[in-house]
């Protein structure tokens, strides 16, 4: 009867032990763990591990930049696709917590915000905070494009991108600048020889292959897991903006070297064309944009940005395309509401449609409408006289953003192989005599237009 009293208790010291070390177990992950700080985030369904370390890296990145006064906001694509679709929800929700952690606790390698570089100067006592913090930090520089003009190709550097790592996860800090066609523009991001290249993966950046230009945002802010950030108001628009943001230099180098092989034509009457060009341009996408057209430079006035930075004063005219699968029936009103009266409607919209609107003086705007066919895409032209037709044949091309006559302005981005298509090998070559059925080394007959449709394809006012 002793030996089995002995075994019960045995049996209820050791389950009484168990009990206990569970207590502390439970008690130390749920109340001292959060109370001393741990490495993960307190909010409410965040998984432990990995996922809870983004979302706290971005709590103390954010922390960072506050305690400095620094104005950032959320450009992550990956983020703002997950928010763009619960905008609504977001923008109605109360700022208390969160039920889960459900867009900074996405897989992803680092996380992406944008700097106004005019709102923020002093990043000497912000990397000594961050360091504190125990961040490492990545400065990138390069040359500042806005300085560059004919006159002056300045060396200046001036700060693209910074990169602040904690444990696993990085944050991607892009600096944006105002450009003189009132929008903004990011660098690309170079390292410079001595930098540690794998000190994040810097290929997977969405902000640092191309440089990029981007109107300028509306910020909302909002409380996304438990944190405060601001967000473009439509952050699905801004994610499709980024889609189609790479951006072009105009080239300055090559520009200078040209004007002295060809001096640049400085008579009064050369000014005064390049001014009204410059106006017709400006009010050509004013009007376009605001009826939502995708347009690009064209013929001469493309030549003109890509070899001179400028307009060539002999052209007599502006040049733009637009793909025939964004003719809009608007058009030809909107452009005579502004001021400029239709001169010619060559061709119809299944057919090598051209319009030609009057500007000031004799200078004109001629739109080319471009079709896509499997290999290649094509403009048509018209012979009035004689109803022949001509087709321009061009590579396959995408459109990059360029700065253009204090203008933001879309060319194609493989602009050589569409000069080159235009204009043949000698385009650098200026020519002052161009015969448009004749002189570009892609043009092809197309047939002739059938007489009873003459009346159609054919008007001029």
């Amino acid at each position: 009867m002793q030996k089995i009293n002995r075994n019960v208790v045995l049996a209820l010291l050791s389950l009484t032990s168990l009990v206990f070390l569970l207590f502390q177990l439970c008690y130390y992950k749920f109340y001292l763990s959060q109370k001393n700080g741990a490495a993960f985030s307190k909010i409410r369904g965040s998984q432990s591990g990995q996922d809870s370390t983004r979302w706290h890296v971005v709590r103390k990145f954010l922390g960072l930049i506050s305690s400095h006064n620094i104005p950032v906001y959320l450009i992550d694509p990956l983020i703002l696709g997950l928010v763009g679709k619960d905008i609504e929800q977001i923008r109605s929700s109360p700022d208390g917590p969160s039920p889960e952690c459900k867009y900074f606790c996405a897989p992803r390698d680092f996380t992406t915000f944008a700097l106004l570089d005019k709102t923020w100067k002093h990043e000497v006592g912000l990397f000594r905070t961050a360091e504190k913090m125990g961040f490492q930090w990545l400065k990138i520089i390069n040359k500042d494009p806005r300085l560059d003009g004919m006159d002056d190709l300045s060396g200046v550097e001036i700060p693209l991108h910074y990169i602040f790592k904690l444990a696993s996860h990085a944050i991607h800090l892009v600096v944006f600048y105002e450009r003189s066609g009132n929008f903004l523009w990011h660098g690309p991001l170079r390292l410079k020889q001595h930098m540690d290249r794998k000190f994040v993966p810097f290929r997977k950046l969405h902000f640092g292959r191309y440089p990029g230009a981007y109107e300028k945002p509306e910020l909302l802010l909002v409380s996304i897991d438990d944190l405060k950030v601001q967000i473009p108001k439509n952050p699905s628009s801004f994610v499709e903006e980024m889609s189609h943001a790479r951006f072009l230099e105009c080239r300055y180098r090559e520009a200078r070297a040209f004007f002295q092989l060809y001096p640049d034509d400085a008579s009064l009457d050369a000014v005064e064309f390049r001014k009204k060009a410059k106006s017709l341009l400006h009010l050509a996408a004013l009007t376009l944009n605001n009826l939502g057209v995708k347009f690009w430079l064209s013929s001469g006035t493309c030549l003109g940005w890509y070899r001179q930075c400028n307009v060539i004063p002999h052209s007599k005219d502006v040049d733009l395309g637009i793909f025939i699968r964004d003719y809009k029936a608007d058009i030809i009103p909107a452009f005579q509401k502004a001021g400029l009266p239709l001169k010619h409607k060559f061709g119809k919209v299944e057919d090598s449609l051209e319009l030609s609107f009057q500007g000031e003086d004799d200078v004109k705007l001629d739109i080319f409408f471009f079709y896509e066919e499997d290999d290649h895409i094509w403009n048509g032209g018209t012979q009035a006289k004689s109803g022949k037709k001509f087709k321009y044949l061009f590579p396959k091309f995408t459109l990059c953003w360029t700065e253009f006559v204090e203008l933001k302005v879309h060319v194609p981005c493989e602009t050589l192989q569409y000069v080159e298509a235009n204009y043949g090998p000698e385009w650098k070559v200026p020519v002052k005599t161009w015969d448009w059925k004749s002189s570009p080394s892609n043009v092809q007959d197309n047939g002739i237009w059938p007489v009873d449709e003459w009346d159609d394809v054919i008007q001029i006012y």
